[in-house]
Parts: C-alpha cells; structure tokens; sequence
C-alpha cells in the first residue's frame, strides 16, 4: 500500500527533523519543564487525523490531541462557527453578562445527559476547572466535607482535583498537604483486580470496599459528600469496569444520602461510542464533569448536576471565561457533528480495531490485555503474561517506534498504550494504525526485548 499524504503518514526526514530540532532548543530555554513530552513531535498543522510537523512530516494522530479534537483537526464545519463567531462577539463573560448561545448550548448539554431530569450547567475551561466545580458544589450542597475516589484515578492538577487524583505520584510530589478528606479505594480493573477474583464471578467487591472497610472503621459515611468515579477509566489505563460496578455504586449512593459524581473528561463527548461513557451501563450521574472533546480544541468545560442540586448563591462560584462566545460556537458544532455521524462512527471504527486485535495476546506474547470501548481503546504491556508483570520500557519503546512509523499515540497507566485518535478516522486509517502496532510489537519480540 502506498501512503496517501493526505490520509495516511509520510516521514520525509529524520526525527525531529531539523526545524523542529530548532524549535525544541529554543522550547528548553523558556517553557516549564514540568510539560510531559513523549517524544519530538513539533506540530505544524493539523486536518482531520493528520498533523504536519515543521519539517513537512505528516503523522496518523492516534492521541488527538490528548482525546481533544474530536471532530478531527480543523474541521471545516467546526473552523466556520469559530470564524463566524470571532467576528460577531469574542468576549463578554456570562459570569455577569447573558448572551443566547450560552444559554442554547446550556439547554443541549441538560438534555443529553442521561437521566431524563432537570439539570443546570457551569462552564468553566478545562477538566480540572470541572471538576473543581463538581467539589466545591458537592460540599455546598451536601453540607458534608469527604469524598471517595479510586485508585488509578486521574482528575486534574489543580489542589481540589489533585487530590482525588491518584494515577501517579509524581503528580503530588512536593504538593503536600492535599485538600483533606478524600479517600480512596481499589477501582474494577477487571484485569488486575485487587481481590484476585473473576468479572463473571465477582460480587464488586472493589465497591463493597467503600463499605467494609472503609465505612466501617475509618469514614462515617454521613459526612461523604459524593463518590467521584471515571465510568472508563483514563490516565490509569483505559479500564472499562462491568456494569454491576455501577450498579453497586448506586446502590451505596443512595443508601447513605452520597451523590455520583462521573469524571468524563476524557471518556465522554461520543469517545466510546455514545454521547456519554455512562450510557454503556445505564448508569445516571447526580454530577457530570466534561471537558477536552466538548469544543473539538477550544477550551471549554462544563459541569452538569441534577438542577436541585446546583442550588449554590450568586458568587459561590464563577469564572470569567468560562462558556466563552467563540468556544461555545465550537462546542454547538461540535455536538451537531457527533450527533450527526461522528458517534456512529466512532462505534464502528471502534469494533473494527478491537476485532482486529483480539488475537493480539496470542500472536504477541508482551501484550496481556487488549480492552475498550468505541475509539477509546488500551493496549497493555506485560513482561509475562501469565505472572502479568508490567512491562512500562516496552510500552515506553512501543511508543516511540509507532512515532518513528509516523503513528502518534501515547501511554495510559504505567503499562498501557492508549488509542484514541479523532472520531472522524476512517477504515483506512484503522487498519494502518493496526498493522503499524502488530509490526512494532512483532520486532519487540523479535528483537528480543521483550
């Protein structure tokens, strides 16, 4: 097969070549070095699943962005409503102003979320502003101060979110003391589950932990304000629990007075295959979060809670560019987009690669688990997979030879290559990215490696 340049890679020079060579120097002398950069890629421009770098090297995005561009890079419906809107009101702040749009997209946002009950929206601009939110409305509402989180978690880097966030302790070093009171318990990591036991078996004893021990000896659970899942699990490693996880969760929620609050930060806006990562398992949040594919690349984030529970006073909470006139024309593009066809076709495209790479655990003896849902898909890495003993140098090399191949995806969890390109790939561009991993992860064996 010969690469179209404009559907599939093109490496045209050494990596980095020498712009982006250039470009990274200067980068080192300036930027924070607290960014994570997995490899040197120096973005130029981007349509569709494609990016350019500097140097005319053209890259199959399989992370969009960090699960961002859901509609794709530039899409030209998208890049309409952006210019339209730049040009009729950029900035007013509906902290203390009101503008249509604000309230249109509000409307939509309420009725999508599963439930079929009154919601109220906050906007804010990223994930963690989200999930700040959810925190500080869970308090306000409850009156309780605890919260309950998982391991593996990943919530944001701000105080509040940073301390549900439990994904890696890097993330905290040097931070301490968290905001206190959260508490945190196994999540259902079906392929490593923390009670040794079956998904076919099991009696979700990852939730009755929250109960026995936890409620028991340490946490009164009249004084949890909410327990704040991921319904698939990101940064910790793509983990997609059963349904009888949330189920349980429920069924504690109510039991004891605590609201659900579901982190779709990175599952949700149509990633798995439907509007929400919750609506796989008929599970209702009492609190959603959203954020990254809500306005294809502009920042945009929005909080979303049953409307007797967003009952907090003028000025308990705000932000003067959340909800955004020119984000939330791209969010309003965005929605039609996914509605429209992006969805469908993120369950279809989603099936096909995991159909593809079933048999990736028998053919390569590194892999030990392939799982997901629609194009949210993880790939983890094992040095044995019967002892499954984590292999992070594997996946490390895993993803630098799929960048050297012109195929961009990234890592999740200490182990795990995480696939999520823009919902807009085509057939094509699945099946390279799939024989680009099965060549990769053949030379790691081969090579010896592994």
């Amino acid at each position: 097969m010969h690469p179209d340049r404009h559907t599939l890679p093109s490496i045209v020079t050494s990596l980095p070549g020498p712009l982006a060579t250039a470009v990274i120097q200067r980068d080192d002398k300036v930027i924070s070095p607290s960014y994570t950069r997995s490899y040197p890629l120096v973005a130029a421009r981007g349509e569709g699943a494609m990016v350019e770098d500097v140097d005319g090297n053209r890259f199959l995005d399989f992370s969009a962005g960090i699960a961002v561009v859901s509609t794709g890079h530039c899409h030209p419906k998208v890049v309409a409503a952006i210019q339209h809107q730049a040009a009729e009101l950029i900035h007013m702040s509906g902290t203390d102003f009101y503008y249509e749009s604000m309230v249109q997209l509000a409307e939509k946002l309420a009725g999508l979320v599963p439930g079929g009950v009154p919601r109220r929206v906050y906007f804010g601009n990223s994930g963690t502003e989200a999930m700040e939110a959810a925190i500080k409305l869970a308090r306000y509402h409850t009156g309780r101060k605890q919260f309950v989180a998982f391991y593996g978690a990943f919530h944001g880097r701000t105080m509040g979110s940073l301390a549900l966030t439990s994904s890696k302790n890097t993330q905290k070093k040097n931070f301490f003391p968290m905001m206190p009171g959260v508490h945190h318990v196994p999540y259902a990591d079906c392929y490593r589950c923390a009670y040794g036991k079956h998904p076919d078996t099991c009696a979700v004893e990852c939730v009755k932990a929250i109960e026995d021990p936890l409620f028991r000896t340490v946490l009164p659970p009249e004084e949890v304000a909410a327990i704040v899942v991921e319904p698939v699990q990101g940064e910790g490693g793509y983990l997609v629990p059963p349904r009888k996880f949330f189920d349980e969760l429920r069924r504690v929620a109510d039991q004891y007075g605590i609201l659900l609050v579901f982190d779709e930060v990175q599952c949700g806006m149509g990633r798995t295959g439907k509007m929400f990562a919750c609506e796989h398992f008929d599970a209702v949040p009492d609190i959603v979060a959203l954020a990254k594919g809500i306005a294809s690349g502009l920042p945009l984030s929005a909080t979303i809670a049953r409307a007797e529970i967003m009952d907090w006073k003028p000025g308990a909470h705000a932000s003067t560019f959340g909800g955004n006139p020119v984000s939330i024309a791209a969010s309003l593009a965005t929605l039609e987009l996914l509605e429209n066809e992006l969805i469908d076709n993120a369950a279809r495209m989603g099936a096909h690669i995991q159909n593809r790479m079933a048999d990736f655990p028998s053919r390569f003896p590194v892999v030990g688990d392939v799982r997901g849902l629609g194009l949210m898909i993880g790939i983890e890495l094992v040095r044995n997979q019967a002892t499954k003993e984590r292999a992070p140098d594997l996946r490390d090399k895993l993803v630098q030879m799929c960048f050297e191949r012109g195929l961009l995806v990234l890592g999740a969890g200490p182990n795990t290559v995480r696939l999520s390109p823009p919902l807009v790939i085509t057939r094509e561009q699945a099946d390279f990215a799939v024989d680009t991993l099965a060549g990769c992860l053949a030379r790691l064996v081969t090579d010896g490696t592994a």
